[in-house]
């Protein structure tokens, strides 16, 4: 008995001492002499270089971030607003409004007409310009259609800014007679908070200002107020046109431009997804920097193939381009 006792109890202290202490030593041993950069987590500097010290790093090859400005190229949509602690999906299936949602406000301010635009004028003007009528049809206000179809959008808009849930109960206070309306149609809600209010809220402000929208803007003090033209417009209405203009010949996009990833994290774009953002960047680096816009192009689509490549040294899949260290490579360069 006491010899079996004795190999088990030598056998659980070789475990643990070759499991938990050996092998993560060993390990760890390796990972910082010979992978370094990688062990600490691929981290990199204002210059593109590895860097083990997380005060240098302004990010991570590994994790995608948000870039503001239409100089940069942007990542992939994130379900988690690039937050690593917060690694997910959206989870939202092919029957979710709010998934087409979400692809049609991606599409607004990018999509482009497949060849010559009609007219002459871009999808996004012809969309704000379709925007800014205050009937058509003989239906209500475009925003007013747009808060009844999809309530759960509307009330998601209150919920998604403090400014925008403040401008909504500010309206609450002023329009006394509309919401005790609204309480006696719902007498479930005796107290209702500003997202319980979007829908008659939205169709007050589509009366009360045809042709806007309640935007937040301003530079270091931002506010909200009727806006009748920009981004947001073109984000939040896309779907509407698009449904409106059925025969709208719109240029394909790429399809990574559009979809999160699993972990809403993938710092890659394909080079495709690069490439139909060119005009873009290039025309605000040749804007910033005074230079021919035609050899920015060129140079930033040359920077764009070098850096491209495809996983397992391009045995597989499509190339690839790296948004953070494209971006510093931009910076750098202009």
């Amino acid at each position: 008995m006491m010899s079996h006792l004795r190999v088990n109890l030598f056998l659980l202290i070789f475990t643990l001492l070759f499991c938990a202490v050996l092998y993560p030593l060993v390990v760890l041993g390796i990972g910082q002499t010979v992978f370094r950069g990688r062990a600490d987590g691929s981290l990199i500097d204002a210059k593109g270089q590895s860097v083990t010290d997380p005060a240098k790093a302004v990010g991570s090859r590994l994790i995608a971030q948000p870039f503001a400005g239409d100089e940069y190229f942007q990542p992939r949509p994130s379900a988690a607003n690039y937050n690593a602690a917060a690694s997910a999906a959206s989870n939202w299936g092919a029957s979710n409004y709010q998934l087409r949602d979400r692809v049609a406000r991606q599409l607004g301010p990018i999509v482009k007409y497949r060849g010559t635009p009609p007219h002459g004028r871009t999808v996004q003007e012809d969309l704000t310009a379709w925007f800014q009528q205050d009937h058509f049809g003989g239906k209500p206000g475009i925003v007013a259609q747009w808060a009844e179809a999809h309530p759960a959008l509307a009330q998601n808009w209150v919920k998604a800014d403090k400014l925008n849930a403040e401008y909504v109960a500010a309206w609450q206070t002023a329009h006394g007679a509309e919401v005790a309306s609204w309480v006696s149609d719902n007498p479930g809600t005796p107290e209702p908070k500003p997202e319980d209010l979007a829908v008659v809220f939205f169709k007050s402000f589509s009366a009360a200002h045809p042709g806007a929208f309640p935007v937040a803007v301003g530079e270091k003090e931002k506010h909200v107020e009727p806006v009748k033209e920009g981004t947001d417009i073109q984000s939040t209405f896309f779907d509407m046109w698009l449904q409106e203009h059925p025969g709208a010949e719109l240029e394909p996009v790429p399809a990574d431009m559009v979809t999160a990833s699993g972990s809403g994290l993938d710092p890659h774009i394909t080079l495709t997804s690069a490439l139909y953002q060119l005009d873009r960047v290039a025309g605000k680096w040749a804007e910033r920097t005074g230079r021919d816009g035609a050899q920015v192009r060129k140079e930033i689509e040359g920077l764009l193939n070098d850096r491209a490549e495809a996983p397992l040294g391009g045995l597989v899949g499509v190339k690839l381009v790296n948004v953070l260290e494209i971006n510093l490579a931009l910076r750098a360069r202009y």
